[in-house]
């Protein structure tokens, strides 16, 4: 008996851990949060610098200032919630979170499960791997090892442009990927041009970007029919880029200015 409930808490702790067994979807307003008096949102805390652990063991960073900011204009606290990038929408739609700050690029297929803001950042995504390798176009990844993070963008974009040939290995976060090509365990990786930043100060003229994959944008993501909240965090994002505060941010962590495509698009 005790090795079936031990076999039983075993499944259902993994069947949460999937976002497969979950509360029924919950659609949210700015009055329900705000009566609560505390907002949640998940953020990836291994994507530096959009989301860290700093040195107090707390959530920091480019998305933890924008949800924290967030939070203050909508009178409540903050408590931000780590997240992977594989379990971010399953805690989303889950109930475990609120909403999403969490460098989620807007995507047709993602659309189908969360309804996303106008844009509050992007990132150029990039091939990225040792310098000795003769890559410049998706042909010459035939039989090359490519690391990602799995179900991340650029997880989809070298899926969709690799030749059948190549040899793609995915890892849990960014992190992991990035170790892979460190370690020689594959020979590039997929990836975004502030992973390269890092990459070129504590590995300089090692790699090499090869060719671009693509500009994406992120979105703040809240529950699909969650309509009233979208429209308050739309409006609060078309605020903070007027009055220069994202840009405040953007410069922080980045050490740039919130990209035009960034600021002059929609989702």
């Amino acid at each position: 008996m005790k090795s079936i409930k031990t076999a039983l808490s075993f499944a259902a702790g993994l069947a949460l851990a999937l976002g497969l067994w979950s509360a029924p979807l919950q659609a949210q307003t700015p009055e329900e949060i705000q009566e609560r008096g505390t907002v949640n949102i998940g953020m990836l805390v291994d994507f530096p610098p959009f989301g860290i652990m700093n040195e107090q063991n707390q959530p920091d960073g480019f998305d933890a200032d924008v949800a924290k900011l967030l939070a203050e204009d909508m009178g409540v606290e903050v408590n931000l919630v780590p997240v992977t990038g594989p379990n971010r929408i399953p805690y989303l739609i889950s109930n475990q979170v609120d909403l999403l700050v969490a460098s989620l690029g807007i995507t047709e297929e993602r659309a189908k499960s969360v309804d996303f803001s106008e844009p509050y950042v992007g990132i150029q995504i990039s091939v990225y791997g040792n310098r000795d390798l003769e890559i410049s176009k998706p042909e010459d990844l035939e039989g090359v090892k490519i690391g990602v993070a799995r179900a991340s963008t650029q997880d989809t974009g070298i899926t969709e442009l690799a030749p059948p040939g190549a040899i793609i290995q995915r890892f849990d976060d960014d992190a992991s990927a990035v170790q892979a090509l460190l370690s020689g365990q594959v020979e590039v990786i997929g990836c975004s041009n502030t992973v390269i930043a890092e990459l070129e100060r504590i590995a300089p003229g090692r790699f090499d970007v090869k060719f671009d994959i693509s500009e994406q944008v992120q979105g703040i993501a809240v529950r699909p029919g969650s309509d009233e909240l979208l429209a308050y965090i739309n409006d609060f994002l078309k605020r903070v880029k007027e009055d220069g505060r994202l840009d405040e941010i953007h410069q922080k962590w980045l050490d740039a200015p919130l990209p035009d495509f960034v600021r002059n698009s929609a989702s």
